[in-house]
């Protein structure tokens, strides 16, 4: 297991990079680094580790070979669960195991508590895991899962953006805001439309 691959997986503001190990038709490990470290974390352990397993260790958007995100974008840690949904996604894996050092397996463990049906396994290395006030557990999963969802069908409807006639323009703009008049809606569009070659 000494040999690996690297992976890059387009996302909106970039590429998440990560590196393989093993056979990818096995059993599916994904590898979560910790604070401020990267996918090299898992150098010297994976080669330890049971041969039947596909091991893909990611690094988070802004460390290791990862893309940053934009200038001015705080690094939430739900941006970190949402990183592994997304590479979760990219690599059509269904089900499989999390395994998660320090940050990361906080990580693991939030995303385990969002999507509990996609994680057969957890494996924490100096790491509590996630916890939460038992009250505000409900509440919070439906919340934060709606949100990752909600953003991720979102990017994976991301068309080029339609061109319009500025009448049609207009007539969207007026359907979509009914208090505006339609003096109100061609002054808002003068600087909120862009003309392109097709309209």
């Amino acid at each position: 297991l000494g040999m690996f691959s690297e992976l890059k997986f387009p996302v909106p503001w970039g590429h998440v990079a990560a590196k393989a190990w093993g056979p990818s038709e096995g059993h599916p490990v994904l590898c979560l680094h910790g604070w401020l470290d990267n996918a090299n974390t898992f150098d010297k352990l994976i080669p330890l580790l049971p041969r039947g397993c596909y091991y893909v260790a990611m690094d988070f958007s802004g460390h290791g070979l990862s893309s940053h995100r934009p200038a001015g974008c705080p690094y939430h840690f739900l941006d970190y669960v949402t990183d592994v949904r997304r590479v979760a996604a990219a690599l059509q894996w269904r089900r499989f195991t999390l395994m998660g050092h320090s940050m990361g397996g906080a990580v693991a463990g939030m995303f385990c508590f969002l999507y509990p049906e996609m994680v057969d396994k957890l494996i924490l290395l100096e790491s509590l895991g996630f916890l939460l006030a038992p009250e505000d557990t409900e509440a919070w999963l439906k919340s934060k899962r709606k949100v990752i969802d909600r953003l991720l069908s979102l990017e994976a409807k991301q068309q080029t953006p339609k061109a319009w006639s500025p009448e049609g323009a207009l007539q969207r703009l007026l359907e979509a805001n009914s208090h505006l008049t339609a003096e109100g809606g061609a002054i808002l569009l003068q600087r909120g439309a862009t003309e392109t070659p097709a309209g």
